[in-house]
């Protein structure tokens, strides 16, 4: 009796937590409305803070004392309202993303990316098919929300087919893609995205500072393998276990239904031509960049770092995408002509409505926060009051990444979430000594791992509806309480993996970043 009352208060205990969760959630207005509240609130508050004196003085050598610009007058609003269309234009981001997307969305609707996935996870031996589906969930996040859509999904039915619980296959799936958002082997849209955003909150500090999509490759790397590996183990030692035997009564749709498509020869061809051309790609730009007189080197000092490679590695992201997705297009003869490509492309840029829209708004409210000083004043108190009370350490890092962790449960949008805390915190860490680079890489974790545990998350009920049909009686709980495991894991495992990555080996997160940044 006690042990039954006990088990009833946790999850009780537990039920209350993720009501909480989903109120204070649903208390949010969507994540448009928000930026364009923030925008406006930013406005009033400035005229607010300079008439109350608000200023901070900059603590590095030679600095003036930085006070609030008001917007909230007639220099100000004139600002406000020729800078509209600039703000938008000029935002880092929408030009990167909008490039990039056009090279996925070749290989995406040729068939490419879908083809892949299906032949990573469906040829993976029966002993390895759960690192395969994790692996792949965490690859198809190069092309957004096609693992959402495709692969878990098919995990499902993967998992069945082996007499294996289709929750498990679409728990592993689900935390690949979204619990391990950030990582990757390649640089996906994701990278160029919040690079843009990082680069225009380290320019409160610095005019010139230049974050690059490459910024994070290195950590996302191998953090892939890490994700894959803790992903299997979660799936095969916790959440399947504890699922138990799948009982097919237990599905809403007729499971005969449920049928594997193996790859087609002409797929396979496919794919071998697309691979083949990849590799013919790779050794092309290796040759421009790897050589001591390669093309694409520094002009001046001959080195990687600033070189016109890495700030026009979106360039190469579209071509490393398109080629091979058209040449898959051609043999499957999926794409027959220039039209077909333009078909592709066009249909990239209309799936990109709502992001297009929400940068629109989120390029004023960065506009406003930067013309006001906001974020040179926060940062300054803010690394003041780090120093005061002696958290300059590495340890910083820690409460960020679980700061981080806890906004995403109610703001389920990488790059919203990014945009409204980076011009705060990235200067701030910034005047303690670390470069923006670290600061995006830690910021990736917390944003990543908890994704799965949210209803906020814009796919969460897709992945609802997916679990339903073998599960019938399923609920947001059921599905969170399953997932659970994996946020767990991944957080504390994936911060192991920062701070000895960082600062006990020493090494950088991406390609030629570096790890400190010292206040000119």
């Amino acid at each position: 009796m006690t042990q039954a009352n006990s088990t009833t208060a946790k999850r009780g205990a537990f039920t209350r937590f993720l009501d909480t969760v989903e109120w204070l959630g649903n208390l949010l207005p969507h994540p448009i409305t928000l930026f364009a509240l923030f925008a406006v609130a930013i406005i009033f508050l400035s005229g607010l803070a300079s008439y109350l004196g608000l200023s901070a003085q900059d603590p590095r050598p030679g600095g003036e004392v930085i006070e609030v610009v008001s917007l909230l007058n007639a220099e100000g609003l004139q600002r406000v309202v020729t800078g509209l269309v600039t703000n938008f234009t000029g935002f880092t981001p929408l030009g990167t993303v909008l490039v990039a997307l056009l090279g996925v969305g070749i290989a995406e609707r040729s068939g490419l990316l879908s083809a892949a996935m299906r032949g990573l996870v469906m040829n993976a031996h029966p002993r390895v098919v759960t690192l395969a589906v994790v692996f792949a969930g965490v690859i198809s996040n190069t092309a957004s929300e096609l693992g959402y859509v495709v692969l878990v999904p098919l995990a499902a039915m993967i998992f069945h087919s082996l007499g294996r619980h289709p929750l498990a296959g679409l728990a592993a799936a689900f935390s690949g893609v979204s619990a391990g958002y950030s990582a990757n082997l390649l640089i996906g849209t994701v990278d160029p995205l919040l690079a843009g955003i990082t680069t225009k909150a380290a320019n409160l500090i610095d005019p010139e500072y230049y974050v690059g999509p490459e910024a994070n490759w290195w950590f996302m790397i191998i953090s892939t393998f890490l994700i894959a590996a803790m992903g299997t183990f979660v799936t095969e030692k916790i959440v399947e276990p504890k699922l138990g035997k799948y009982n097919p009564d237990e599905a809403s749709i007729d499971l005969s239904d449920q049928k594997v498509e193996a790859l087609t020869p002409v797929e396979k061809k496919g794919l071998k031509g697309a691979g083949l051309s990849f590799l013919l790609l790779g050794i092309l730009l290796a040759l421009t960049i790897v050589p001591e007189w390669g093309i694409l080197r520094h002009p001046e000092t001959g080195a990687v770092a600033g070189s016109p490679f890495l700030r026009g590695i979106v360039a190469f992201i579209f071509i490393t995408f398109a080629i091979p997705g058209y040449v898959y297009g051609r043999i499957t003869k999926v794409m027959r002509s220039d039209r077909d490509v333009i078909d592709a492309m066009s249909d990239s840029m209309s799936t990109l409505g709502m992001y297009i829209v929400l940068v629109f708004f989120a390029a004023q409210f960065v506009a406003f926060f930067g013309w006001t000083n906001f974020g040179s004043i926060f940062a300054i108190k803010g690394a003041q009051f780090l120093q005061e009370v002696g958290l300059t350490g590495p340890s910083v890092f820690l409460l960020f990444i679980l700061m981080c962790a806890f906004v995403n449960l109610m703001l389920g949008s990488a790059s919203a979430q990014w945009a409204i805390t980076a011009p705060i915190f990235v200067p701030m860490l910034m005047l303690i000594g670390y470069a923006p680079e670290v600061i995006q890489a830690a910021y990736r974790i917390g944003d990543s791992v908890t994704n799965i545990i949210t209803p906020m998350m814009s796919y969460f009920g897709l992945i609802l509806a997916v679990a339903a049909r073998y599960k019938k009686d399923v609920g947001i709980g059921t599905l969170i309480a399953t997932m659970l495991p994996y946020s767990i894991f991944f957080l504390v495992g994936w911060t192991i993996l920062f701070f000895v990555w960082v600062f006990a080996l020493d090494m950088p997160v991406g390609v030629a970043t570096p790890t400190f940044y010292t206040p000119s």
